[in-house]
């Protein structure tokens, strides 16, 4: 801490000469001068450290005993600060300086969202800058609180939000709310019936009585799973049958066939580059767009447009709210050229397997497929024939309440 302060106030090593230095010493410790690292360089000459300010005292004392005092060298924060005292332009630029790390220290230069994970980080940044909150804001004029309470009202998926102000950066917590289990559906009357054409390997009626079983063969739309519930009255019994209507739920796994087909033509428009470009330069601070050179309207009737963004990194990953953006347009020209049929038919055959997978669904699965690929005029077909197994029942409303003519019938 002493060093410290010797530094901000300064020191300096003085070499004092004179019939009797020593006495000198003696008036400094009456009059309460501090000094130090007092060296004797032969008996009449010495060299002491003071304080700075203490300078002008020393050099009083020492003129009562006849001593002579020559200064050899000082140190500190004032004769550093000394060295510049003719040099304005950086005296203005430091205070430039230091008036803009002040006033910039209050404005909001970087925003972070952290804690979401289905709700995407643009949606949320969207909101708050429709609220005001972007890069550029006044952070201490923020009301964070009723910021975060308007932002969670708009964003479906958040269950709670926090605004806390970093110096420059903004850091936007969230917690996403958890999804209600959805709730099945028992009211209605509803059959489950054939979703495709089918062989019949597994039923799993878990309400509703089964009108197939393992081995039969059905059709699209044939019902699988009556909503229909016929109650047998109880043996030599006179009372009719009973009929409970009741919405259907169940499984039917089924081996089928699908048949899907796709075409591509054999000529196809592509991109040929005539050599004339343009740039734009433009600069992005805070937000606010600045040209700079060069202009983005382009007459061309086909161009591609390429951005390539330099943005200034902050120490700990972020980015400062400045980015120098170049923007190149190239102008080309359509022209037909022959499609290679053997990258077209590998094309078309992983598009007839994402829709063979969708048509699938989950836990359907493909046991054998074949491709088949034929070319009529300038049209490649390409056709996917495959076994498959999977699950075809589906909700279908029931029409008629009573499937057979005779009977009665119930609300379940």
């Amino acid at each position: 801490m002493k060093r410290l302060m010797n530094y901000l106030l300064g020191v300096v090593r003085v070499r004092v000469t004179g019939p009797f230095p020593e006495r000198l010493l003696n008036l400094c410790a009456q009059g309460g001068v501090p000094f130090w690292g007092v060296e004797w360089l032969d008996s009449h000459t010495l060299r002491l450290t003071a304080r700075r300010r203490a300078l002008g005292r020393l050099t009083e004392l020492a003129g009562r005993v006849d001593c002579q005092v020559e200064v050899e060298g000082r140190r500190g924060l004032p004769e550093v600060l000394g060295r510049f005292r003719t040099r304005y332009a950086f005296l203005i630029g430091m205070a430039f300086a230091l008036c803009a790390v002040g006033v910039l220290s209050r404005f909001v230069l970087t925003i972070q969202v952290t804690g979401n994970q289905q709700v995407p980080t643009a949606v949320i940044l969207s909101e708050l800058r429709r609220l005001g909150v972007r890069p550029g804001v006044y952070g201490p004029a923020l009301d964070r609180k009723q910021l975060a309470q308007e932002a969670l009202l708009e964003l479906d998926g958040l269950s709670w939000m926090a605004l806390n102000l970093h110096g420059t950066r903004l850091e936007v917590i969230v917690r996403e709310a958890v999804e209600a289990p959805q709730r099945l559906d028992e009211s209605g009357y509803y059959h489950i019936v054939a979703g495709a054409d089918g062989l019949v390997l597994r039923v799993e009626a878990e309400r509703g009585d089964a009108l197939v079983q393992a081995g039969d063969t059905v059709a699209a739309g044939d019902v699988l799973i009556s909503g229909t519930v016929t109650l047998e009255p109880p043996i030599y019994s006179d009372a009719p049958e009973r009929h409970y209507q009741v919405h259907a739920r169940g499984r039917v796994w089924a081996r089928t066939w699908r048949t899907l087909t796709a075409a591509i033509p054999l000529e196809a428009a592509v991109k040929e580059y005539t050599g004339r470009e343009k740039s734009a330069w433009s600069l992005d601070l805070l937000g606010r767009r600045v040209e700079i050179f060069g202009t983005p309207s382009i007459s061309w009737p086909f161009y591609d447009k390429i951005t390539t963004v330099r943005q200034l990194p902050l120490p700990g990953g972020g980015q400062l709210p400045l980015s120098l953006s170049r923007e190149t347009f190239r102008e080309y020209r359509l022209t037909t050229a022959p499609v290679q049929q053997e990258a077209a038919q590998s094309m078309l055959e992983e598009q007839l397997r994402e829709r063979l997978a969708d048509l699938l669904g989950e836990g359907g699965v493909v046991e054998s497929a074949q491709y088949s690929a034929r070319v009529e005029g300038d049209l490649l077909t390409v056709t996917l024939t495959a076994q498959c197994r999977e699950e075809i029942g589906r909700e279908q409303p029931g029409t008629n309440p009573m499937e057979s003519g005779a009977g009665e019938t119930a609300p379940a």
